[in-house]
């Protein structure tokens, strides 16, 4: 991926440029944005083409509509990207039509339009060979800086490089793909991943990956109770994939034929259920009662970790150690944030709860990246590669 082309390896002077950004940011009920991160991660990539003098069209995606929903409108998008760019966004309510056609004939040098929520047509999705069509016919140069959607092979992200003659990253897709490979391919060891969440179902094929690549494995949150079943303790109420015992047995197995060091916690905070005002207790792994549940890591095993991070170079972290959302279960998680921030080492981060985690405990711009995607970033961990980067022209 990281021999893709880039946003310097094409001269957008006085040409269409139709990149794909990722304007999926969270609202209110009325359709008022929330947070505008995501639109502020674009805009050195955006802002670079306008200094160009590019014809800039812009499309997005926000949330997951059925068809055309004036609450999940672009329009409020264009004009808050119009505040911090200080500048004009012009907006078509059309993904294609007319009216878009129109646009794009008076769109002049260094001016920016942004089209509707590409999710309001039904090809998106589906990449609908005619609407990818379609949308490169509205280029000269297609830029990709969607990375939270580069997992996906819709419309807007894949198919439409198929029919564009020239294609590249944009400035947050490749940083994205930067701190990737220098923590893959060139990493200083020892390397160490923290693996967290609440199923191993869904984390699997990542942890195969990662076995491959690093020195050391912590699996943390509910996903460490089908691990710790599958070597024969009593959990408890805690959360269990019982169909996935045997591959959790396997993967240990793997680990150690590997020399991969394979830790999991060694205490939790326990609770008959899950709520803020629920009463709690600490237990060690082997005695958890039999009306109770581990819903955050407890203090043996942040000393554990504190100890094997010692000598850390490289750490790696995908998901939550515990119910995080709630503020009696959240502690754990957030002093191992803390702890990680302290070391001062290459640290990559991502997955969205991991992000909101890493804001919860105030420390996500002392992290060396965070990454901008929730199943891209999972994606990219287990595959080592992502099919809407693939897609992009070399350089």
């Amino acid at each position: 991926m990281n021999t893709k082309k880039t946003l310097r390896d094409i001269d957008p002077r006085e040409r269409r440029v139709l990149v794909r950004v990722d304007f999926n940011v969270p609202i209110d009920e009325k359709g008022n944005i929330l947070d505008d991160s995501r639109i502020r991660a674009s805009l050195k990539t955006i802002n670079y083409l306008i200094d160009k003098r590019a014809k800039v069209i812009l499309m997005s995606h926000l949330d997951r509509p059925k068809g055309p929903d004036p609450r999940f409108s672009l329009a409020n998008v264009a004009e808050r990207l119009s505040r911090l760019l200080n500048k004009e966004v012009k907006f078509v309510p059309q993904v294609v039509g007319e009216l878009v056609d129109r646009e794009l004939e008076s769109l002049k040098p260094g001016e920016v339009l942004l089209l509707e929520n590409v999710r309001f047509h039904p090809g998106e999705t589906k990449n609908d060979e005619e609407l990818a069509k379609k949308l490169a016919s509205y280029c000269d140069i297609f830029v990709n800086d969607a990375f939270g959607t580069a997992h996906r092979k819709h419309a807007s992200t894949y198919g439409v490089a198929l029919y564009v003659k020239e294609s590249a990253m944009g400035f947050l897709m490749e940083e994205e793909v930067e701190y990737f490979f220098k923590a893959f391919e060139s990493p200083v060891r020892p390397f160490v991943a923290l693996i967290g969440g609440a199923k191993v179902s869904s984390k699997l094929g990542v942890i195969r990956h990662l076995i491959d690549k690093v020195d050391k494995i912590i699996i943390g949150g509910a996903m460490a109770f089908t691990f710790l079943k599958a070597r024969g303790y009593n959990i408890g109420k805690s959360l269990v994939e019982d169909d996935y015992m045997e591959l959790a047995r396997e993967l240990e197995v793997l680990a150690k034929s590997k020399k991969v060091k394979f830790y999991l916690p060694v205490d939790f905070v326990v609770a008959t259920e899950v709520r803020d005002n629920a009463p709690t207790a600490i237990r060690a792994y082997q005695e958890i009662p039999a009306n109770m549940m581990g819903l955050d890591i407890g203090p043996a095993t942040l000393q554990l970790i504190r100890e094997i991070l010692q000598d850390a170079q490289t750490i790696i972290w995908n998901g939550p150690f515990g119910v995080f959302e709630l503020e009696r279960f959240r502690s754990g998680s957030v002093e191992l944030a803390r702890l990680v921030a302290n070391l001062g080492v290459f640290s990559v981060a991502g997955g969205g709860e991991t992000e909101a985690l890493l804001n919860v405990a105030g420390v996500r711009d002392r992290f060396s990246h965070v990454s901008t995607g929730g199943g891209a970033f999972l994606e990219l961990l287990e595959k080592g590669t992502l099919p809407c980067i693939e897609v992009l022209n070399e350089k």
